[in-house]
């Protein structure tokens, strides 16, 4: 969230902001609700100063024992109409967006820029092109049918040579960034409402694309970014050294998309992701989101997969991210035409979610300030496996393994017949 200070302050730029991003945001009923917090502070406060005022005075005790019970009821009346108030202004505090970066285009999905390409080009095939499905079930990859019997359309099974590629996978990418100074965590699946919302998620409403425990404050999570930045909520940790972590989990997403571009795994309702966190100084902020996107683009470069980088617009930014770059694969046989599909994402989230959940640091005069939070994907692995299968085919229907990945895999699997 951004300062309520700068929020009042800075009331066009907010407005510009939050249209930019295609949003809706009752911020003139947040800036009236914050006027009526304040003017009940003021009398809260002048009923406390009265009170201390009477207890000091030389009245009849009777008579300040009923003065005094008057100013407490009066108060107790004033604190709760601030309760409600303040209630009401939260609500809408947290929906507002943060700041947008300069290099951010404006518009939505469809303005997002393709600003540059990874190392493999577009390979031309001079056979007719199979989908994942096809491929991976041949091979025994993959058991769409059974994951739908036992959990309903949207799961799977991975098995054999699938089981031991998503394996491979993130082993390959953690390997990769923890050369960078990054700590391997495997974090809880769940997580509390409160650190849902603070990293900026919504546990509820018909918006949120993620699944809540009923009769429990849990929530699955929808990325390890969630319950690595909670790790720190409420904290004044040390950043002499940035806190870099490689997280490790389960993610969960309600979502479910249908059409030929999104058959088989390409969205699903559970998958495994290696994500990349970082906690520092917000002058630090531009420099790690360079390099997050860097380690991303050095992974997918060793896996010899085509993708393009896009500098996503304003429209399409999460509420949390200043400034956003995806890596988007290229899918032979998406869609049936092959087509580009996104395989990560990195943000600069700035100081939004760590003064939501509370993360400070010390600067160096010693004072207390909220610390600058960013988050990138290694693999999410489902996709990378639909680039990697449909890329790697072969005439005859095998599929050659990535060299970079043939270390992670027993040797019957680097070519799979």
């Amino acid at each position: 969230m951004l300062d309520r200070k700068f929020i009042l302050e800075n009331l066009d730029l907010l407005k510009t902001n939050i249209a930019n991003r295609g949003m809706q945001v009752r911020l003139d009923e947040f800036v009236q609700l914050e006027g009526q917090r304040k003017a009940l502070l003021q009398q809260v406060e002048a009923l406390r100063a009265e009170a201390n005022m009477l207890a000091k005075s030389s009245a009849a005790v009777e008579d300040k024992r009923a003065k005094g019970q008057q100013l407490k009821a009066e108060e107790a009346a004033l604190t709760e109409q601030l309760k409600t108030i303040e209630a009401q202004a939260e609500e809408i505090y947290l929906t507002i967006p943060n700041l947008t970066a300069p290099e951010s285009p404006a518009g939505g999905e469809e303005c997002s820029l393709d600003i540059a390409r990874g190392k493999t080009p577009i390979r031309e095939f001079d056979f007719p092109i199979q989908d994942h499905i096809t491929l991976m079930e041949r091979h025994k990859m993959l058991n769409l049918a059974a994951g739908a019997k036992v959990a309903g359309s949207g799961f799977y099974y991975f098995t054999g040579a699938g089981a031991l590629l998503e394996l491979a996978l993130t082993r390959f990418a953690l390997d990769h960034i923890m050369a960078s100074g990054y700590t391997p965590v495997i974090t809880p699946d769940l997580v509390r409402d409160d650190l849902m919302v603070g990293a900026g998620f919504v546990p509820r409403g018909n918006e949120s694309n993620t699944y809540r425990l009923e009769g429990y404050d849990l929530n699955l999570i929808a990325t390890s970014e969630i319950t690595l930045v909670g790790m720190h909520a409420d904290e004044v940790v040390d950043l002499t050294q940035p806190i870099k972590y490689a997280g490790l989990s389960h993610c969960f997403r309600s979502e479910r998309a249908h059409g030929s571009a999104t058959r088989g795994i390409y969205r699903v309702h559970q998958f495994t992701k290696a994500e990349m966190v970082v906690i520092c100084k917000p002058e630090e902020a531009e420099d790690f989101h360079l390099e997050l996107r860097r380690l991303e683009q050095e992974i997918y470069d060793a896996l010899e997969i085509p993708y393009r980088v896009l500098e996503i617009a304003a429209g399409d930014l999460g509420a949390a991210a200043y400034r956003k770059f995806d890596l988007e694969a290229w899918m032979p046989a998406r869609g049936g035409l092959g087509g580009w599909g996104e395989i990560t994402s990195t943000s600069n989230c700035q100081q939004f979610q760590a003064r939501r959940l509370n993360i400070k640091y010390r600067d160096e005069a010693g004072k207390l300030q909220y610390a600058a939070t960013l988050n990138g994907t290694a693999v999410s692995v489902c996709r990378p496996i639909i680039a990697i299968v449909e890329n790697c085919q072969q005439a005859d229907g095998t599929i050659i393994m990535p060299k970079a990945l043939q270390p992670y895999l027993p040797t019957q699997y680097w070519v799979l017949k």
